[in-house]
This record gives C-alpha cells, sequence and structure tokens, in this order.
C-alpha cells in the first residue's frame, strides 16, 4: 500500500498556529488514519517554529507574521524538509491543510490578517507539485479517492502475469 503524506493538524495533532488541530472528519479520511496509510507532517513545526506561534500568511513571495516578523526561511526550510519526507517515504500523493501559507492547495489567505482568502498555494504545496507531486486540500476527498482507486488498480495489475504461463515441458 502506497502512502499519502497529509498535514498533521486534519489527523488530530494539535500543531496548528494557534495550538489547536483541524480535524478531518470525512468518513474516508479516517479509515485511511486508521489503516495507517498516512505520513504525518506539519512542514512549520519541522522547521522549528513553535507551537503555539504567530499567525503566518503569504504576502507574495514572503511569509509574515501577524506582528510583521518575516518567516519566509522557516517556511521554505519547512518545505524542504517535507519534499524530503515525501521522497523517502515513497508517497503517492498529498492531502493539505487548506488556506494554510504552508499547506493550502488552491485557497489561502490574502496576507491582510482580515479573514480575506484568495487562490494561491502554500510554501509546501508549491516545493511537493514543483517535485511532481499531486496535492490536494482537504475539501477534495473525492479526488483523493479517485487516486486510490487507480493506484490499487495498477498495483493488482502489477501482480497478475499480463500472459498466462505455458506448460513446461518435461
Amino acid at each position: 500500500m502506497r502512502k499519502i503524506l497529509v498535514s498533521s493538524c486534519l489527523c488530530g495533532d494539535p500543531c496548528r498556529y494557534d495550538g489547536k488541530a483541524v480535524p478531518c472528519d470525512d468518513p474516508t479520511f479516517l479509515k485511511w488514519l486508521d489503516e495507517g496509510r498516512f505520513v504525518q507532517v506539519c512542514p512549520e513545526v519541522l522547521a522549528g517554529l513553535g507551537v503555539p506561534r504567530g499567525e503566518s500568511q503569504r504576502r507574495g513571495d514572503r511569509v509574515v507574521t501577524i506582528d510583521g516578523r518575516d518567516v519566509t526561511e522557516a517556511f521554505h526550510l519547512g518545505a524542504r524538509l517535507t519534499l524530503d519526507i515525501a521522497k523517502q517515504e515513497d508517497v503517492a500523493f498529498c492531502i493539505l491543510k487548506q488556506r494554510s501559507p504552508s499547506c493550502g492547495s488552491a485557497i489561502i489567505h490574502d496576507g491582510t490578517f482580515r479573514g480575506v482568502k484568495i487562490p494561491g498555494q502554500g510554501v509546501t504545496t508549491e516545493r511537493l507539485r514543483n517535485a511532481g507531486y499531486v496535492v490536494l486540500g482537504e475539501d477534495q476527498m473525492e479526488d483523493a479517492i479517485q487516486l486510490v482507486q487507480e493506484m490499487e488498480a495498477d498495483a493488482s495489475l502489477e501482480t497478475k502475469p499480463s500472459v498466462e504461463p505455458k506448460e513446461q515441458q518435461l
């Protein structure tokens, strides 16, 4: 069974900036969690950012905290470490936390800290995609299910011989 890289906060780990988790309650997600299918990561914690920590948002190519501190380098370090884990674990694809400055896959906050969301991706998602990984948000479970079904179908084809073996002659 190929693994899936997943944001730790979706699995119940209270690693978000505010010290909370945001568990995904999708039944298939929970089944995969119980099956041990996930490789859990928090890029920000991997980079050494504490819990809790100041809320951060992307502003173009930079990542800043609500009090104006530039944490771009830490976010890039977390992204590099996460990519290393994805490669080491040979993950098939990723399910990461939407709206996060690290993990957002389609929507992020606009950098004003006023709750405005815009199309965009987090630093880690960007690095993973640039390396060829499919990255989905937790709101894209139908797509994730489809990917797993395709993976499992491909794996079953690999275990079946493509040609019937001929009888051995004595």
